[in-house]
């Protein structure tokens, strides 16, 4: 199947309500897409296109063009997607707009650029030319939007897609999993997406699925933290975590840390660390 044979994805309820519904149906369905290892390019390009449209208008009202540029992931690649958007929902004064702000922005030297994000310029008493376009430009994209709005804008393009798929919240359940069914090193993506996740997790996690790898059970949440857990008559901190086998807790002491059954206190598994081990986890 080629990209443009994807279709846009919406629920029922969604198209039964207003314009900002249908965008966020988008939005909902793109991230669940995402969330089980679809790629971009196996998702329908209108409902990329919206949906970063979508993220450019939420961080640009949350903080301006700063807080899109901070937090879009790879710039080049969703840059390119919020241009398509916004021209194919003939929103042609905001794209002439994000292209200006795009280009006064990497206009900014590195060091501009980065005391820019950091805020730090805004509090210069010598101001930076660069800077101060930016922010007029950020008062502008506020002015356009009540002469053109994108929200109206964007749920009209996503309900004008030939390619449209219009289904209850189980049907679009059944739909991501039949498409996630059909991807053929899933196996591999779910490895590194598993990889990926133990390498930001915080320390507790990392000790928690240790402990539950040795133990051979199945991590399936971890609910709270304890910090007056009585462990053999000292208090220390307590993670509380649900697995495939039942409840349990994670306590540490200074070399070693311990998956215990809270009502037995039997010692499900141990694990042995260095000091430094978990240091950068």
């Amino acid at each position: 199947m080629t990209t443009n044979q994807y279709p846009v994805v919406l629920s029922k309820a969604s198209l039964e309500a207003g314009n900002a519904e249908v965008v966020d149906s988008n939005v909902t369905v793109v991230n669940g897409m995402y969330q089980e290892l679809l790629n971009s390019d196996e998702i329908a390009p209108a409902a990329l296109n919206s949906y970063f449209v979508d993220f450019y208008l939420t961080q640009a009202l949350s903080g301006g063009f700063a807080q899109y540029v901070f937090t879009a992931p790879e710039r080049e690649e969703v840059d390119a997607f919020v241009r398509t958007g916004l021209e194919g929902m003939g929103a042609t004064r905001h794209l002439d707009l994000f292209n200006r702000t795009a280009a006064a922005f990497d206009a900014l030297s590195e060091d501009e650029a980065e005391a820019y994000l950091d805020g730090e310029l805004d509090e210069s008493e010598t101001p930076v030319a660069g800077v101060v376009l930016l922010d007029e430009l950020d008062g502008e994209f506020e002015g356009l939007l009540e002469e053109e709005d994108i929200i109206d804008l964007n749920a009209a393009y996503l309900r004008g897609q030939s390619e449209l798929l219009v289904l209850t919240d189980e049907e679009i359940e059944a739909h991501i999993a039949e498409r996630v069914a059909q991807i053929p090193d899933l196996a591999e993506r779910q490895a590194e997406a598993d990889e990926e996740a133990l390498a930001s997790a915080p320390e507790f996690e990392v000790i928690i699925r240790e402990l539950c790898d040795v133990a051979g059970y199945a991590l399936e949440k971890i609910t709270m933290g304890d910090p007056n857990y009585d462990h053999d008559g000292v208090t220390t901190l307590a993670w509380h975590f649900s697995t495939d086998h039942g409840d349990y807790i994670m306590v540490e002491e200074d070399e070693e840390a311990f998956m215990i059954h809270p009502e037995t206190k039997e010692i499900i598994a141990a694990v042995e660390f260095e000091e430094s081990e978990f240091a950068d986890a």
